[in-house]
């Protein structure tokens, strides 16, 4: 006969859990699950990579490209484009965070 592995035996509960996430009306009245547990808005951090993967490719492609006047106008871009950036998304993310349920 056989043996199974204790990690392998079924378990002993007959029933299918159901876990908080799954089924709001077992939560507690203190659980809140739409919060976003790092207190920053995941919008804000996608559209911050997004917008820096687009102005370092623009960046490079006038640095490479370009000749003097090239160079000189990616200079002036990153100097003028990447406080305006980070300004624009920490003016978005303070907007958009949840103040009602801060993170822990």
């Amino acid at each position: 006969m056989a043996t199974t592995h204790p990690f392998l035996r079924p378990s002993a509960v007959q029933h299918e859990p159901h876990n908080p996430v799954r089924d709001d009306s077992k939560l507690a009245p203190t659980e809140d699950l739409d919060r976003q547990p790092d207190g920053v808005p995941h919008n804000v951090v996608g559209l911050t990579a997004l917008f820096s993967v687009m102005l370092a490719m623009l960046v490079a492609f006038m640095f490479l490209t370009g000749g003097t006047t090239g160079k000189v106008l990616a200079v002036i871009l990153v100097l003028i484009a990447i406080p305006t950036m980070v300004g624009s998304l920490r003016k978005k993310a303070q907007h958009d965070r949840d103040d009602v349920n801060p993170s822990r």
